[in-house]
């Protein structure tokens, strides 16, 4: 790994040397100060980087949720071939443009860098030299101290490993439990926001069951693994997440996914402020039912004998309700029989030797 990630090492390292010069004229080179914010710096600068691949990751975000209806129904189409449901996903993300991976794409860039910083800190922590880091700013990082804990300190280390950073083990562990707690309450904070206010509630997809469990299982992966993570890559991790925090609170007020809460919130806000442009048909369908709603009487409220009343006029009503349907049927029969009498009638009788139709002429009789 450091073979094919060595030419990081050179560049992450080289970041921070830059970075620690800067911040060593206001405060002592030495100091957890100067090397801490060295590391933050780091993270604003590669996040800056990240900007026009957050964007991509936003709109990759929005087609895969505004395809979910769709994709739904491919899946339970073909739901026992598989090629062809594959073939019908594939097919359907080349007709509207839409790459899965995108939304990835920030995590995926920052991966290496996450990595190599990982490895600079720990050569630090072993007090090897690394990219440009010579054995003078090794030293000086290895020592620096943030809030008591050394940079290159874990949570994991023994008491001996600690004592020789000059710190101690309690100081240690305190301040990496307080970061790693941060670091999990941000992110869980972070999807819980885009879950809540920048998802469309009014379509229930899987994506938005897969985004909720996520809201739940990062936070735990991170204190896991937080426990192994020198207090260096911490600082790092935690920087990162209050940065994408801000960074999709801005995206959610400015631009938010339609259908969302923070999309009807925004738009309450302009058409309060008149800058929103509505169509007229809208406006008149609003208003009628805005003026259907306040002419709208309410019931009266009635005494107990104004119940009462009521209640013995309504069962009065059915009951006369219920005689007249037992009477419908006898009249009907009645009818229906007087209908019948006059075809039960006979029939005048013929007077004998009356022929039926007409007679014929008899011929004369030859004389």
């Amino acid at each position: 790994m450091d073979t094919i990630l060595g030419p990081l090492y050179t560049a992450v390292s080289w970041i921070i040397v830059q970075f620690h010069k800067l911040y060593s004229l206001v405060f002592d080179e030495d100091s957890g100060w100067a090397w801490g914010l060295s590391i933050v710096s780091l993270v604003i600068l590669i996040r800056i980087a990240l900007i026009p691949l957050f964007v991509k990751q936003i709109k990759a975000t929005r087609n895969m949720q505004a395809l979910q209806p769709k994709m739904k129904a491919i899946q339970e189409r073909y739901k026992n071939d598989r090629q062809r449901q594959s073939e019908e996903m594939m097919k359907l993300y080349k007709e509207t443009g839409t790459n899965p991976l995108s939304s990835c794409l920030p995590i995926l860039a920052q991966s290496p860098f996450f990595l190599a910083l990982y490895q600079v800190l720990n050569k630090i922590a072993n007090n090897q030299s690394v990219g440009v880091l010579g054995s003078d700013l090794v030293k000086s990082a290895r020592e620096a101290h943030i809030f008591g804990a050394p940079i290159a300190a874990r949570f994991m280390d023994s008491a001996d490993k600690v004592e020789a950073l000059n710190a101690g083990l309690t100081d240690v562990r305190v301040v990496t439990v307080i970061m790693i707690l941060l670091m999990s309450a941000s992110q869980f904070y972070t999807q819980r926001q885009l879950m809540t206010k920048n998802v469309d509630l009014t379509v229930k997809t899987p994506f938005m069951q897969q985004q909720k469990m996520l809201m739940y299982v990062f936070p735990v992966i991170f204190a896991v693994f937080g426990i192994n993570f020198p207090v260096g890559v911490l600082v790092y991790w935690l920087t990162t997440n209050v940065w994408t925090l801000g960074q999709q609170m801005y995206i959610i007020k400015r631009n938010p996914t339609p259908g969302s809460l923070a999309y009807k919130q925004r738009q309450e806000k302009l058409r309060a402020k008149g800058k929103l442009k509505e169509d007229p048909a809208e406006v008149e369908a609003r208003k009628a039912v805005e003026a259907a709603r306040a002419g709208r009487q309410q019931p009266k409220r009635m005494t107990k004998a104004q119940r009462q009343a009521a209640a013995a006029q309504a069962e009065a009503k059915k009951a006369e309700e219920q005689k007249a349907a037992e009477q419908k049927p006898s009249m009907t029969k009645e009818g229906s029989e007087s209908s019948q009498a006059p075809r039960s009638r006979q029939q005048p009788k013929k007077k004998a030797g009356q022929r039926k139709g007409p007679q014929r002429p008899k011929h004369p009789s030859k004389k």
